[in-house]
């Protein structure tokens, strides 16, 4: 590196480089994602690029221009996916657990609460990667993943919330199989119109 330079991190980096610890299934769906757009979306793009550049003046093709865009934003996707797959630790919620790690809330936790207003939520505790708020899936990072931490069932806890603090009560600790919703094929892709 240039004395006085220093590398700014590019916009497909994580802010911080946190661990990105994941469940089997939410690396799953990071690999079929990343082989369907190395495999079959960037090959469709690539080729409907090559048609619009044989079609002559490139300057005002617009099939032409929206291919390398999409064909930046694919590369893009990969790369990211690339990291992530690769800074990947895997956490199984379904190994066997013994001692506290086995009755207190980690990474992979499913957990029973109930809220100051008596009502009761089940979130299951994942990875960045993984969050689905229609599953009820919350990240080990987000404000009621950190809250949840290292608690126990009876314990209670302060979550801070944009409309104040809020005391939920730990009624139940499992650890089981988390199902993360599968990769599926974006509507529109290049390679599903083949």
């Amino acid at each position: 590196m240039r004395k006085g330079f220093t590398r700014r991190p590019q916009s497909d980096e994580p802010a911080t480089q946190l661990k990105n610890y994941i469940t089997p299934g939410g690396l799953q769906r990071l690999k079929e994602e990343h082989r369907f757009l190395l495999t079959r979306e960037r090959p469709a793009v690539t080729k409907v690029v090559a048609w619009a550049a044989s079609n002559g003046d490139r300057s005002e093709n617009a099939d032409y221009q929206y291919g390398k865009r999409r064909l930046r934003q694919i590369d893009g996707r990969i790369r990211f996916l690339t990291k992530r797959i690769d800074a990947a630790e895997v956490v199984d919620p379904e190994r066997p657990r013994t001692g506290q790690a086995a009755t207190r809330i980690f990474f992979g936790a499913t957990v029973r609460y109930v809220n100051s207003a008596g009502t009761e939520h089940t979130v299951s505790i994942v990875g960045t990667d993984e969050v689905d708020l229609n599953r009820n899936h919350v990240s080990f990072v987000s404000p009621l993943g950190r809250a949840l931490m290292k608690s126990a069932e009876g314990d209670c806890v302060n979550l801070e919330a944009p409309a104040g603090t809020e005391h939920l009560t730990i009624i139940d600790v499992r650890y089981e199989r988390i199902s993360v919703e599968p990769f599926r094929e974006p509507p529109g892709a290049e390679a599903s119109t083949k």
